[in-house]
């Protein structure tokens, strides 16, 4: 039986990851064996004290709560080591009604335009990016103004050329460094000038910080809440995913303008019951223990950053080191920029011809062709594996 389905599932563009899944399995099937460095999922385990933590609380007899909705029985603790975190990382003060938990930076970042737009408003999202800013734009019934990075401009949007009649209807604008897939990051400059633009145009500005503690060679990303007076416009997306090896925890925090957080915390309490409560008093004991952990996990990124870069570096690329993210972002091979759909060509002969899996440009949108993204959340042998066949088949 046939059914009529929602107008805005019509609206959605091919979930780019998904997409990538199906043309592994597919390769998969006629007997390719695939390397895929596709996601963004770390290989390495959680941390031990926070594994421990978990089970200690969920086992704990004296808690009675355990097994409760995390909204309705939420864990103090959790929202009160965000704060101390952020204290100490940033020297940012939050109030108690400036952080509400999350379950991880997705799930929220797609809430959002629920809770503050409506429909035929105007989110302003960068082109390439995460996809799942136009999504939750069409999830709410808006649209999408898509704001190009360039790599001339290091990756930073332009505001100043954002037309007047977008910005009459935007609600919100997307910004996010460490950037996903470019690898750029922001100074804090360009932060003042995102509070003040937000400002200006009476727009949220809101902050992706996924990749904030994924960071290299000394460098340290600032958060955009140590602009003097950002709350009055700006939110942070903050997530335990990437830098404490707990993708699957969903464990996030969305920080910052007391009036977004309070309705970012309506729409989810209408349609969501909240973080396991475990999770929640593990994820504080990742945050209270941030400085010890983080860096053991940033010094693998660190030296698998060098060896994929090196050899990328070794046969025919030229790209720096990022300071940031679990990612490199390079450009296609010259005979492929040619072609019509240079990161789709490159892509899918990587894939067929020599059995690795990469995430083409175009799938972060229109401006990330001619490029692809590869993660390094795989182990060193497979990403050396993975080299080895790229610079076979290139030659």
């Amino acid at each position: 039986m046939e059914f009529a389905f929602s107008d805005r599932l019509k609206r959605l563009p091919p979930y780019p990851f998904a997409d990538l899944r199906r043309k592994i399995a597919a390769a998969r099937e006629k007997g390719v064996k695939v390397i895929s460095l596709g996601i963004g999922d770390p290989d390495q385990p959680t941390p031990d004290e926070v594994v421990k933590e978990l089970i200690r609380t969920v086992a704990d007899p004296a808690d009675a709560n355990r097994h409760r909705y995390g909204c309705d029985v939420p864990v103090a603790q959790y929202a009160r080591s965000v704060r101390d975190f952020y204290t100490r990382r940033y020297g940012v003060t939050l109030g108690e009604d400036q952080v509400v938990t999350t379950s991880g930076s997705k799930d929220a970042i797609a809430q959002l335009p629920t809770a503050v737009m409506n429909a035929g408003d105007i989110g302003i999202a960068t082109t390439p990016g995460y996809p799942t800013y136009n999504i939750g734009h069409i999830f709410s019934g808006a649209n999408t103004y898509f704001l190009p990075l360039d790599a001339k401009n290091d990756f930073l949007p332009g505001l100043d050329s954002i037309p007047s009649d977008a910005l009459r209807v935007a609600r919100v604008l997307w910004i996010n460094y460490p950037n996903n897939p470019t690898t750029a990051v922001a100074p804090m400059d360009f932060f003042r000038r995102a509070v003040e633009f937000g400002r200006k145009h009476r727009i949220i500005i809101a902050h992706d910080s996924a990749y904030s503690e994924n960071t290299y060679d000394g460098y340290k990303a600032p958060s955009i809440l140590q602009v003097d007076g950002a709350d009055d416009t700006a939110v942070e997306f903050f997530s335990l995913s990437k830098a404490f090896n707990m993708t699957g925890w969903r464990a996030g925090a969305l920080v910052g303008n007391a009036s977004v957080v309070k309705a970012l915390r309506t729409v989810k309490e209408n349609i969501d019951n909240g973080v396991l409560r475990g999770i929640q008093f593990a994820a504080a004991k990742a945050l209270d223990m941030a400085e010890k952990l983080t860096p053991a996990v940033n010094a693998i990124y660190q030296r698998r950053r060098d060896m994929v870069v090196e050899a990328l570096n070794a046969n025919g690329w030229r790209i720096a080191k990022p300071r940031a993210t679990i990612y490199i972002w390079a450009p296609v091979p010259e005979k492929y920029a040619r072609m019509e759909k240079p990161a789709l060509a490159f892509a899918t002969d990587l894939l067929e011809k020599a059995g690795v899996a990469v995430t083409p440009g175009p799938a972060f949108g229109e401006k990330g062709e001619g490029f692809f993204r590869i993660s390094l959340s795989y182990p060193d042998d497979i990403l050396k594996q993975a080299m080895d066949r790229i610079f076979e088949m290139k030659k």
